[in-house]
C-alpha cells in the first residue's frame, strides 16, 4: 500500500472530532473521506493487507468507510427498468481493470476487483478487496471490507461477512489459491489460509470449534484453518444442561491436506477425490 500517512492523520483527525460532537468536522473534512474510498475502489489502499506474514487492520480506513456512509445522501440509480435507491455509487472501472461481470452483479464503488476477476450474478461490498483471477460465482457475496486473495474460487451462494465497526475488528479473509464451496458460509473475521479447500455447507464463525482429525490428538481451534487443509461441517456430541441427555454441536472437521501440486486445479480435484468433499 502506497504512503498514505497524511490522509490517514486527516481521518483520524475527523474521528476524534465526530466522538467530541463536532459534526462540522465530518463537512469539512469530506474531501479527505472521498479520496480514501477512492483508493480503496482502485485497489491503492486496502482496509487489512498481509505485512511480513501478519494481517494488519487498518481501522482509520475503516472509519472512512462509515464517513462516507454518512456524509453521503440518498438518490435513485437508474439500470434499464431497475430503479435503486441508496446512498453508495456503484463500480464503475471494470474495462480498465480487465473485470468480466455478468449480469446481474453488483460491485458498490470503494471495492476492489484485481485483473482476470470474473463476477458471476454476485455481490461485492464497499471495502472488499477481490485479487487477480479469482471467480465470484453465482449468488455469491463478498461483505464489506472481506479481503479475497488472487485465483480463489467462491463456488455459487458462498456467503462472506463484512464488517465495520468495530473499526478495529478484522475482516474475512481468504488467501490465495483457496476454494470455498458451495453454500458455505464465513463470518466474523475468519482467516482461510492459502490454498485452503472448505467444503460445501461448512459454516465458520469465530466461535466454532475446527478440529483437526490430522492426529489422534484432534487439536480444536477457532478462527483460522490453516493452509492447505481440507475442511468439511460435523458435529460435536455434547450433554444438554440440567441432564436433558446429548446434543450435537455444529463445528468444522480437518481431513486432511491438498496434495503438493504446481497444478492448483490438479490438486483440488484429487483434494476432493480422496475426502470426498462436495463443492
Amino acid at each position: 500500500m502506497s504512503d498514505f500517512s497524511k490522509l490517514k492523520s486527516t481521518i483520524e483527525s475527523i474521528q476524534e472530532q465526530l466522538s467530541a460532537g463536532n459534526d462540522a468536522a465530518l463537512r469539512d473534512g469530506r474531501p479527505s473521506v472521498e479520496k480514501t474510498i477512492e483508493g480503496l475502489d482502485l485497489g491503492q489502499l486496502r482496509v487489512a493487507e498481509n505485512i511480513n506474514g501478519t494481517w494488519i487492520t487498518h481501522a482509520w480506513v475503516k472509519q472512512a468507510i462509515m464517513m462516507y456512509f454518512r456524509m453521503m445522501e440518498m438518490r435513485e440509480i437508474e439500470i434499464g427498468p431497475f430503479i435503486y435507491r441508496d446512498k453508495i455509487p456503484l463500480k464503475r472501472n471494470f474495462k480498465e481493470l480487465n473485470v468480466r461481470v455478468v449480469p446481474p452483479a453488483v460491485a458498490r464503488f470503494g471495492s476492489f476487483m484485481g485483473q482476470g476477476v470474473v463476477l458471476m450474478p454476485s455481490y461485492v461490498n464497499i471495502g472488499a478487496y477481490v485479487g487477480n483471477g479469482t471467480m465470484v460465482d453465482t449468488w455469491a457475496t463478498v461483505g464489506s471490507c472481506a479481503q479475497i486473495g488472487a485465483i480463489v474460487h467462491l463456488s455459487g451462494g458462498v456467503g462472506i461477512g463484512g464488517v465495520l465497526e468495530p473499526a478495529q475488528a478484522s475482516p474475512v479473509i481468504v488467501e490465495d489459491g483457496a476454494f470455498i464451496g458451495s453454500r458455505a458460509i464465513i463470518v466474523e473475521g475468519v482467516r482461510v489460509c492459502r490454498e485452503a479447500v472448505v467444503g460445501a455447507n461448512v459454516t465458520l464463525t469465530a466461535s466454532t470449534p475446527i478440529v483437526d482429525l490430522r492426529s489422534s490428538s484432534k487439536t480444536v481451534s477457532k478462527g483460522l484453518v490453516p493452509e492447505r487443509c481440507v475442511v468439511v461441517p460435523g458435529t460435536l456430541e455434547k450433554d444438554a444442561p440440567n441432564g436433558g441427555g446429548k446434543i450435537y454441536t455444529q463445528c468444522a472437521y480437518i481431513l486432511g491436506e491438498r496434495k503438493p501440486s504446481t497444478d492448483l486445479k490438479t490438486s483440488l480435484n484429487s483434494a476432493l477425490r480422496d475426502f470426498a468433499v462436495s463443492v
